[in-house]
């Protein structure tokens, strides 16, 4: 069972194909093909000039994905597409596109929930079973786990993002987002003088902007750069293994994965994995190839929502976008 999945939520439109047999819980990944909006130095990602970037590359890239695996429209089963969470204009370019595929081939359409692609896809790749899950990207950060059917988010940041923080103080001092790579990279080359900065836990929810502040506030008084990306990393990543170690504790669970984009950052993996040898709990992370915003994502998800429940196709006229879609308002029905 081929699907083509198409995704569009921020700085990346992508497409994969991805082939499903009833005998494996894990995705055939025939093609996975991307293309990034990189921002002007200094600015952030602007959802009118990122959506045209889409617009730009999305023939391509949809072309490139169904060529590599030597397939034709007319060959695929199901077309799926991000609807949401993320950027109105972005997630309206990827949606036409499938709209348009769907139509003209008589194929069925599934919305896909990005933050559950990214779950899905990190639980497919890995050996976790019901884990205690952290998604950290540019669009979330939040503790969740499964219950009837949905993801439950027993954890989460009250203000902005771990990416967003990054992004925010990458922009600050001068680079284009997405600036976590960046700041990683600066932060290992840091002597490791740390800076007392703000360090916000509320149970399991944080909050970063206050962190955000001071960082300005200590480079606008001339302390190094390399040391305050070491200080902005070493405290945001204590208050995630806090919550994290707090939620684990409360809810039992013995295996944690890491999903989003932020998961990609060695120095966030190496505090985790040691949270998780002091709980005796398995550590699992998506595979860095993945962790990011991808097409096999909303495909491998999108068939696992069409073989569960075959109704689950949306009528093109009824097909949708949400800008804000939460992880814990979607039924998994092929989950028990």
């Amino acid at each position: 069972m081929l699907c083509l999945g198409i995704e569009s939520t921020a700085h990346t439109f992508a497409s994969s194909v991805t082939d499903y047999s009833d005998h494996s819980q894990k995705p055939v990944i025939v093609s996975d093909v991307r293309s990034t909006y990189i921002a002007p130095a200094g600015s952030g990602i602007h959802p009118r000039e990122a959506s045209r970037h889409h617009a730009s590359v999305s023939a391509r890239i949809i072309d490139e994905a169904l060529r590599l695996g030597g397939i034709k429209c007319a060959d695929l089963s199901i077309v799926a597409y991000s609807a949401g969470p993320g950027l109105g204009p972005c997630l309206r370019v990827g949606a036409v596109a499938a709209r348009s595929i769907a139509s003209f081939y008589n194929k069925p359409l599934i919305p896909v929930n990005h933050a559950v692609g990214h779950i899905e896809l990190g639980i497919s790749l890995t050996e976790a079973h019901d884990p205690l899950v952290l998604l950290v990207s540019g669009g979330h950060t939040l503790i969740a786990i499964f219950a009837d059917r949905r993801w439950r988010v027993i954890g989460e940041t009250l203000d902005i993002t771990l990416g967003q923080l990054f992004d925010q103080f990458g922009r600050y001092l001068g680079f284009s987002s997405p600036c976590g790579s960046k700041i990683e990279q600066l932060a290992r080359e840091s002597m490791e003088k740390y800076f007392l900065l703000p360090y916000s836990v509320k149970g399991n929810d944080v909050t970063f902007s206050g962190l955000l502040s001071a960082l300005k506030r200590l480079h606008s008084s001339g302390c190094q750069v390399n040391d305050l990306c070491f200080s902005l990393q070493e405290t945001a990543f204590a208050m995630i293994s806090e919550t994290l170690e707090r939620a684990l504790v409360a809810t039992g669970k013995k295996e944690l994965l890491v999903v989003g984009g932020v998961a990609a950052n060695n120095r966030l993996g190496e505090i985790l994995k040691s949270a998780c040898i002091r709980h005796d709990v398995r550590f699992q992370i998506c595979p860095i190839k993945y962790s990011g915003d991808n097409g096999v994502q909303i495909a491998w998800t999108g068939t696992l929502i069409y073989v569960s429940n075959k109704n689950s196709q949306t009528d093109i006229s009824e097909s949708f976008i949400r800008q804000s879609w939460r992880l814990d308002k979607v039924d998994l029905y092929w989950k028990s």
